[in-house]
């Protein structure tokens, strides 16, 4: 299946800024992009951009393990497999 890069993947992660995603175990969370990283309004860590693009050579994700040495693993599981920024991509 043909990907997309991971410049047009974060350009979907831009802008759906703001909006509600839900983490595996099911809390919901919205975020920030500040500075190129990620801010999820439920901590107080910011996320860089490198461990979303690490992640994505990776996706599809079945689960955040594969992920647990980036900053904020369920976040980045979240938002990575959403279907608004997976699209039909992964």
């Amino acid at each position: 299946m043909p990907r997309t890069t991971f410049a047009v993947v974060w350009s979907r992660i831009e802008s759906h800024a703001g909006e509600k995603f839900t983490q595996i175990r099911g809390g919901e969370f919205t975020y920030k992009i500040v500075d190129g990283h990620v801010r999820p309004d439920r901590t107080n860590h910011q996320i860089p951009k490198s461990h979303f693009e690490q992640a994505f050579e990776i996706a599809p994700l079945k689960s955040t393990t594969p992920v647990q040495h980036l900053r904020g693993p369920s976040y980045i599981f979240a938002i990575l497999m959403d279907h608004r920024i997976r699209q039909s991509d992964w």
